[in-house]
């Protein structure tokens, strides 16, 4: 979303310049939340929420109306309305081979598939983008549409697929009937959808059910394991409320990948520390990918945040170039730390290290940043076969300096080893 505005941002005056008659549209959560922006690079239409219809419109308009529609003046829309969803056609994409793969220690790797069961999202958690747009909104998509686009994807080779609803919990009678027949018709297939903690405690009596119809793992963005932070997101959660999750899923035989974003202008250095340690206590390590520690809040136009006074006090003015309004810690410790955990994640990332490694760099970094020792961890032997996507999962980050590199808008780094807290590789 917002890593996709800023890499299409670089993209957007090449395509101008290779050929200045081309018509550009863009859609998405964030392409209507900066229409200014993506207007001054040539953007002539920008859609949001139920954009299909509107893409549609515009395609009959230029393939009739042709140089006059080129020539009229821009537009910008919301859409919620309810559409007669079709089944996608990806014909003419990549093999599914070319994107993220499914990692199962010990047992090699999947090709992956993703589908939507439904769009938007019933919560108004203050960081989140979909808010702005949505606002509270979400859409179905019928049950016949999405089963038919999984048969196609596994037709096509797709032996695991991920649901990309921002919450497949919002409509659970859908989402239940819809993992029941996924699994009646392929049973071999597995899945992994996105669930908001409230959701895997108001509905834990479902849980069963997705692990016996092959839910491979549930990603639910925890955010914090502080409740004051988490009362700033409007999250709807607490800190018991993940723990208890975490015993939940433990007990049941389910894999649970926490998403985090640790740097915010509240964070402490002691509150960082914590949240490593409930990490390594509740042995989920494993189930974290090292980008997660060094995720900074993102404050993109139109966001809930800016509806806190503590917030207006703290960020700077609005940077078009970053999408967001900057702001700084406190204490300077923590910028610099949040920068120091990335640069370890992604070099981690490039040299295939282990998560336990690189969170033991990362635990080392963090109390030299508060000029403590670091206790030693242990891993838990229980911390094995944990599955993951390759390409980690993350929302409201910026671009990581690998992304920008892929498409030339930054130099790449010198290649050098990982370099421990204490600055020896």
């Amino acid at each position: 979303m917002h890593t996709a505005t800023r890499l299409a941002a670089q993209l957007l005056p090449r395509l101008r310049k290779q050929n200045p008659s081309a018509y550009l549209c863009c859609y998405g959560l964030y392409a209507p939340m900066n229409a200014d922006y993506l207007r001054a690079l040539g953007v002539a239409t920008i859609l949001g929420g139920e954009f299909e219809e509107g893409l549609v419109h515009l395609a009959e308009r230029l393939a009739t109306a042709g140089q006059e529609a080129i020539l009229q003046p821009a537009e910008s829309r919301i859409s919620m309305a309810r559409l007669q969803f079709q089944v996608p056609d990806r014909s003419g994409m990549p093999a599914m081979e070319k994107y993220a793969h499914l990692i199962v220690p010990g047992d090699g790797y999947r090709i992956v598939g993703s589908t939507e069961a439904s769009r938007g999202c019933r919560h108004l958690c203050r960081h989140c983008p979909i808010v702005p747009v949505y606002k509270g909104v979400f859409r179905i998509v019928s049950r016949d549409v999405v089963c038919e686009d999984i048969r196609r994807q596994v037709a096509a080779g797709a032996q695991h697929i991920t649901f990309g609803d921002p919450d497949f919990f919002n409509g659970i009678r859908h989402a239940m009937e819809l993992a029941e027949a996924f699994h009646r018709e392929f049973p071999a297939v597995t899945y992994d959808v996105t669930i908001k903690i409230e959701h895997l405690l108001k509905y834990e009596k479902q849980l069963p059910a997705l692990r016996d119809t092959g839910c491979l793992f549930v990603t639910s963005a925890v955010e914090s394991v502080d409740d004051a932070v988490l009362k700033f997101l409007d999250k709807g959660h607490t800190r018991e409320d993940f723990l208890r999750v975490v015993k939940t899923f433990r007990g049941l035989g389910m894999t649970l990948h926490p998403t985090f974003v640790p740097f915010t202008p509240w964070t402490t250095v002691h509150g960082y520390l914590d949240l490593l340690r409930v990490i390594e206590q509740q042995g989920v390590i494993e189930n974290v990918a090292p980008i997660q520690l060094g995720i900074r809040l993102l404050i993109p136009e139109g966001s809930r945040m800016l509806e806190l006074e503590e917030v207006h006090r703290l960020v700077g003015s609005f940077d078009p170039q970053s999408l967001a309004y900057r702001w700084k810690n406190a204490d300077p410790r923590l910028d610099t730390l949040s920068e120091t955990i990335q640069e370890i994640a992604e070099a981690a990332e490039r040299q295939k290290e282990s998560r336990p490694a690189t969170f033991d760099r990362i635990w080392k970094a963090a109390h030299a940043a508060a000029g403590w020792p670091a206790p030693q961890i242990k891993i838990s032997p229980s911390q094995a076969r944990v599955p993951f996507l390759s390409e980690p999962w993350y929302c409201c980050a910026e671009p990581t300096r690998d992304q920008l590199v892929s498409i030339g808008a930054q130099k790449p780094p010198v290649s050098k080893a990982v370099a421990g807290a204490d600055g020896f590789a």
